[in-house]
């Protein structure tokens, strides 16, 4: 069961990350449609998993929250300093495959990216979208992220290089834009 309410949106909330979650979380991340955009990783067995638990998901500078629909898992968001000055982060999402194209990608990215300007004090936040995509680009260029770069055939995935696309926002723009 996931642990308590950390932020809530409209039609989602996220909840800290508990021990009993770590079984979704595996089985999510070893999906093959989910993992297909998160970069070329083996096999998650349990061990790994709780050691990321015990490891970076309890470390202070990193959050790592489960997006739910009332109390139900449906991923993972994380926001992670990039920098040892923590101006700029990353987030990071998954959702299982049943939940996309329902919003709840965008509302959970929203409600960090907010946390991370409002709460964390980062000035940057910047997320990567793999080519292929097209659902994770349309969530950073709905909640206004400019589109910075393309780092050519950066990352291994599923027998071919593919390209990796960057997304950033400033704080300034974010709170300009008020989302």
């Amino acid at each position: 069961m996931p642990g308590p309410v950390f932020l809530e949106g409209d039609g989602i909330e996220l909840r800290t990350v508990e021990e009993a979650d770590l079984e979704f979380l595996q089985a999510t991340i070893n999906d093959p449609a989910v993992r297909e955009y998160l970069g070329s990783r083996p096999p998650i067995n349990g061990r790994q998993e709780r050691e990321w638990y015990e490891e970076r998901c309890s470390n202070d500078d990193h959050t790592n929250l489960l997006v739910c629909r009332d109390g139900e898992p449906m991923g993972s968001i994380g926001l992670h300093p990039k920098d040892q000055t923590e101006a700029s982060a990353e987030i990071g999402i998954f959702l299982a495959e049943r939940y996309w194209g329902e919003g709840y990608g965008t509302e959970a990215s929203r409600l960090v990216t907010d946390y991370a300007f409002r709460e964390r004090r980062h000035h940057r936040v910047m997320a990567r979208v793999f080519e292929g995509n097209a659902g994770s680009a349309r969530i950073w260029e709905k909640l206004g992220f400019r589109h910075e770069g393309r780092f050519r055939e950066a990352e291994f995935l599923d027998g071919e290089y593919v390209d990796v696309d960057y997304y950033a926002v400033l704080e300034d723009e974010w709170f300009d834009g008020e989302r």
